[in-house]
């Protein structure tokens, strides 16, 4: 076992559920991606409504959405004749949420500075 954020112990994570993790992580790479889960982070909405918030095409908007839902970031239901999509994982919104806060409060109080690349990374 390890030590795990604020001094718990967790247990090593395995390779499927750190592969799982970084499919997931390189989906919400994408800001489109991102700006969509955190628009649903914060309610259900058609795609209409999210391409609309987004600012992208209808159906660059619901491809964003396929993928997402591919990987069970977000569900939908249907309403009728419309779709609606929201996050049905509290985790995925705690770190959505976490990030964007953090960055976004980082912005207010030094002004937008871009992220540091790291060396051989790719990131």
């Amino acid at each position: 076992m390890t030590a795990g954020a604020g001094g718990t112990d967790q247990e090593e994570p395995s390779h499927e559920v750190l592969g799982r993790a970084a499919e997931a992580f390189g989906l919400l790479a994408a800001p489109a991606r991102l700006h969509i889960v955190w628009l649903l982070a914060r309610g259900e909405k058609d795609v209409s409504g999210l391409a609309e918030q987004v600012g992208g095409a209808l159906p660059a908007v619901s491809q964003h959405l396929s993928k997402l839902k591919l990987a069970g970031l977000v569900r939908s239901r249907r309403e009728g004749r419309r779709q609606v999509y929201y996050v049905d994982d509290p985790g995925v919104v705690a770190v959505v949420r976490l990030m964007i806060g953090q960055l976004t409060e980082q912005e207010r109080e030094q002004g937008a500075r871009p992220l540091r690349r790291l060396r051989g990374t790719g990131a």
